[in-house]
């Protein structure tokens, strides 16, 4: 079985913050993550999910790039600008 979870440590111990179905003193591997998030944890499935459903299979990949390249500026120092105002 593989299986991700959260646990926290403390007093030298690991405790899952979940219940496992384990046998007592059943040996496990455990890998450890100090809580940075790993590049598939970034990505946000439940939000991809709900927009696959949305996604009109109609529209090609060029019409979407005609329509994006008739917006004026870049979207690159509008970003930037972003970046700047909360600053």
């Amino acid at each position: 079985m593989t299986r991700r979870l959260k646990a926290i440590y403390e007093n030298g111990i690991l405790r899952p913050l979940e219940d496992l179905p384990l046998r007592e003193k059943e040996l496990v591997t455990i890998t450890v993550n100090d809580g940075a998030k790993a590049p598939e944890e970034l990505i946000d499935d439940d939000f991809l999910e709900d927009w696959q459903g949305l996604a009109d299979e109609d529209v090609t990949l060029e019409q979407v790039r005609a329509a994006l390249s008739k917006i004026p500026g870049s979207m690159a120092e509008q970003i930037i600008r972003d970046r700047d105002d909360r600053a």
